[in-house]
């Protein structure tokens, strides 16, 4: 009898030791993810402050395009690569696109955040959002409030200013609709 109990009480411990890794692991994924965004937020912003002749700003079109900056001559990059994305374990990523150009990325994970509250001013948005993939970081990092709001418009230096262009499977295009 006293083997069945110790039996019982000894698989309790363990199932609340797996649970509380699984907690701890997750916890280190939405770390790492918050730590990557901000590293394709400064990217983002680099590519997108260097400005061209005339003073004219774009976004880039593809995340290579932060990699190596094809409008200058010689090397610059913004990023060095292109990360694994803590919460699925792939290289890919969603695109927040206007007018065809990347202004935010996101993960592509639907898993519920357990962080869901304290983020920094600049991640002020991702509280209490329902899954991973709500956690847009874009450039400036207010852009989704300023056009997540129905009948707002883009900020003056986004709207018309970059070219229309095609979506692919895991982008979310916000020039015209609410995300």
């Amino acid at each position: 009898m006293w083997t069945l109990v110790l039996v019982a009480l000894i698989g309790l411990g363990l199932s609340v030791a797996a649970e509380s890794y699984q907690i701890s692991l997750y916890r280190e994924q939405e770390r790492a993810l918050l730590a990557m965004g901000h590293q394709f937020r400064q990217a983002l912003a680099g590519y997108y402050e260097t400005q061209l002749v005339a003073g004219k700003r774009e976004y880039p079109a593809t995340l290579d395009d932060l990699i190596q900056d094809q409008r200058f001559p010689g090397m610059k990059r913004h990023l060095r690569k292109i990360f694994v994305d803590p919460a699925t374990g792939k290289a890919e990523w969603g695109l927040m696109r206007v007018g065809g150009r990347i202004v935010g990325v996101y993960s592509l994970s639907d898993r519920p955040p357990i962080k869901r509250e304290n983020f920094e001013p600049d991640d002020a948005g991702f509280q209490d959002k329902d899954k991973l993939s709500d956690w847009v970081f874009t450039y400036p990092p207010d852009l989704l409030l300023k056009t997540g709001q129905a009948g707002s418009e883009l900020p003056g230096n986004l709207s018309g200013a970059l070219p229309t262009g095609t979506s692919s499977v895991v982008t979310k295009d916000i020039s015209g609709s609410k995300p």
